[in-house]
């Protein structure tokens, strides 16, 4: 596997403190700057904050790209199923 297919991993659930327990978490942007966005993880249990995540603009461009294509290729076979 190549280091390209994790660059944009985002985490569903991560272990919380205050609850003793791997929670679903959310994201929620904390901070944008000129070359990257921050990203604060969100236990849905009790509100803490469980983690960060960082994009830079390279990343995000990259995702775009990627989920700007995923939905061309579902279009192209929505329209060709009958």
């Amino acid at each position: 596997m190549s280091q390209q297919q994790f660059e944009n991993f985002t985490a569903s659930s991560l272990y919380c403190e205050k609850c003793k327990a791997a929670m679903p978490v959310r994201e929620r942007l904390l901070l944008v700057l000129p070359d990257k966005e921050i990203f604060d993880y969100l236990c849905t249990g009790c509100g803490s904050s469980v983690g960060r995540r960082e994009i830079t603009g390279g990343e995000k461009l990259m995702a775009q790209a990627m989920a700007g294509r995923r939905r061309r290729r579902s279009t192209a076979v929505h329209q060709l199923t009958p």
